[in-house]
């Protein structure tokens, strides 16, 4: 059975260990040396400038404000997701009644509609999500602000995505609703394999709801949650914010910068300004930034595993 084994696994490897490392590991290395030039990303011409970008990125206020932005949506992003989450999967596998004849543990009732409720989102692309949440946040005619004037709050009209200190939010708020049912299904998928014994020996210990959550579905689902975290996290510092701030925000990223985000920075940067060893530069910062937060997130969610 041993014979030829290693031949076997490199044969397997091959082909699509070359086709990663074309695709991803050689542009990042691509990326790393163009930040190191001053090239415009319309010319083959370029100079090596050393660290001149980097110089530059640091002294730069947009890139700071973008990098803040950025970090809240990772860390807020996640934990108001997940925790919404966790919450209505919970409710819908073990949050029910008991009922006459029924099981000890039970979800609420219409369980599957629920799911597939929370799931729809996640059928609406991404850009689509975020053109639906422009028309409801306009100030004039939005969904928002007729609903406060039926209503008779007249006086109670933000201009949502054109204020500087509402626009951020109110861009995380699109984020949640559009990943949160993801999770929902996730994780109730997660909930639905642990043994109903263990809720059932819970329950008969007098333990309530919240404790049964925190002392035996929230251990047997880190994993998923971990990992959940990650994900969402990865997905808030790229694809999911650039294209909510790019199609929902004033400029894009305004006003004033108040929703500029770091690859939508890089974008700007790099098709907009001609300035593509910048943007890449400011590529490079945010490569760091994420693999930063998997590694703390990994470890500082690493915890013995639990088994059922």
């Amino acid at each position: 059975m041993q014979h030829g084994k290693y031949r076997f696994i490199v044969g397997f490897l091959v082909i699509p260990m070359t086709l990663y490392t074309l695709f991803v590991i050689w542009p990042f290395i691509q990326s790393i040396f163009y930040s190191f030039t001053n090239w415009t990303g319309l010319s083959p011409d370029f100079e090596m400038v050393g660290f001149d970008n980097y110089s530059r990125m640091f002294e730069d206020d947009i890139f700071w404000r973008s990098l803040q932005h950025s970090m809240l949506f990772a860390l807020l992003l996640p934990l108001v997701t997940l925790s919404l989450a966790l919450f209505f999967a919970f409710m819908i596998n073990v949050g029910g009644r008991r009922r006459k004849g029924g099981p000890v543990v039970s979800g609420v009732r219409g369980s599957g509609f629920y799911k597939i409720v929370y799931f729809f989102p996640q059928v609406l692309s991404i850009a689509i999500v975020a053109l639906l949440f422009q028309f409801a946040y306009n100030p004039q005619s939005g969904a928002l602000n007729s609903t406060f004037k039926a209503i008779g709050l007249d006086d109670l009209q933000p201009v949502w995505l054109g204020d500087p200190d509402l626009a951020l939010w109110c861009v995380m708020a699109v984020l949640v609703w559009s990943t949160v049912g993801f999770f929902v299904v996730l994780f109730s998928a997660g909930m639905a394999s642990i043994p109903t014994e263990l809720y059932e020996a819970a329950l008969l210990d007098g333990a309530s709801r919240i404790t049964t959550f925190f002392k035996v579905t929230l251990p047997l689902l880190w994993d998923t949650v971990q990992s959940g975290w990650v994900y969402i996290g990865v997905l808030a510092l790229g694809a999911e914010s650039f294209a909510v701030v790019q199609i929902m925000t004033i400029g894009p990223g305004g006003p004033d910068y108040s929703t500029t985000v770091m690859v939508l920075y890089v974008y700007q940067k790099a098709f907009r300004d001609g300035q593509a060893a910048y943007a890449t530069t400011i590529g490079v910062a945010l490569l760091v930034v994420t693999l930063a937060f998997a590694a703390i997130v990994m470890k500082l969610g690493r915890r013995e595993r639990l088994e059922f």
